[in-house]
């Protein structure tokens, strides 16, 4: 497991999405550039981010489902170091 102290944000999200979710496709897109100086930016250049990922564990979930999947790996980060996440959650051939 990646060391959430001293690794890129990017880096800790990847691995608990694959841990979570066993992902057939995986994005994940530090768009912090695109907010530097709004609401949220805490100046790290790690707090806003969007995830495409595909997964077999969404087959028979709504949207809200699938995104409930993403948060629930990402808790702890969602609550202390990530302030805006876009969510594309797939499965297999959608």
């Amino acid at each position: 497991m990646t060391n959430a102290s001293t690794a890129p944000l990017g880096e800790i999200m990847t691995a608990r999405l694959t841990d979570a979710l066993s992902p057939s496709h995986l994005e994940v897109i530090n768009d912090s550039h695109h907010h530097a100086g709004h609401m949220g930016d805490d100046g790290t250049g790690e707090s806003h981010w969007t995830v495409v990922v595909e997964s077999a564990a969404f087959a028979g979930l709504n949207r809200v489902a699938r995104q409930r999947l993403v948060n629930r790996a990402l808790a702890d980060l969602l609550a202390t170091r990530i302030h805006a996440l876009a969510i594309k959650a797939r499965v297999p051939g959608e």
